[in-house]
């Protein structure tokens, strides 16, 4: 069978994926950069176990859902700060989980349109795509300081659009209860990733038609189910 016509046969036309935790191994990243802010601007300390569940979310609502006695002049100050650790000054590793950019590359020779829908900032996105060279990867991304921020679907109702897609033709990809919920609400499958932030538990709960362990895991799932 060629690539046009598994292309035309494929129950999926686009994945879109989460970004942190999903494709990326920044977990670790995202809690030492938030740490660093916290105790600059002396918020009231958490556990990493605690700021590891907001991942996901856009940063002023997680910042709001972390401490919600927290101040405006506040918030404004640990979003400055955490973008700045984040981007500079934190010396944890963030790179692709591994096979990445073979992953990338087989779903695109299979016909897929590949998207990411993320918590992240748009600056913070740019800052990455260009920094492991994938920005010609994605067909569309969309970030939540340019939208809604998960688990409301309105960013993934943005990229169906975009791309003259029912919610039918995609599938999300996430780690978080946050991915999958935001899928859920639009009835759009979903499959969770468990080498993120989220326990597997947590994925099965906000309904994940499966769970996946590696990136190969997931290309396998792609190729049997979409």
């Amino acid at each position: 069978m060629n690539t046009n016509q598994s292309k035309n046969m494929a129950k999926y036309k686009v994945i879109i994926f989460d970004w942190d935790g999903t494709l990326v191994d920044s977990t670790a990243r995202i809690v030492d950069s938030m740490q660093m802010a916290a105790a600059k601007v002396d918020m009231p300390k958490l556990t990493d176990h605690t700021i590891q569940q907001i991942i996901g979310l856009g940063l002023p609502e997680a910042l709001r859902k972390l401490w919600p006695e927290i101040s405006g002049e506040q918030l404004l100050e640990m979003r400055r700060l955490y973008s700045a650790n984040f981007s500079i000054h934190s010396h944890v590793s963030a790179d692709f989980f591994p096979q990445a950019h073979n992953f990338f590359e087989e779903l695109q020779s299979l016909g897929y349109v590949l998207a990411v829908a993320t918590g992240k900032t748009r600056k913070g996105l740019d800052e990455m795509l260009d920094g492991l060279a994938v920005r010609e990867v994605f067909a569309i991304t969309r970030c939540a300081d340019e939208t809604t921020s998960k688990p409301d679907p309105h960013m993934l109702e943005e990229i169906l659009a975009e791309l003259k897609l029912s919610s039918e033709q995609a599938l999300m990809v996430g780690d978080t209860s946050f991915d999958l919920d935001m899928a859920r609400a639009i009835d759009m499958d979903a499959v969770g990733m468990t080498h993120g932030a989220h326990k597997s538990e947590i994925l099965v709960a906000s309904g994940a038609k499966a769970l996946c362990h590696s990136l190969n895991d997931l290309l396998n799932w792609i190729k049997e189910n979409g």
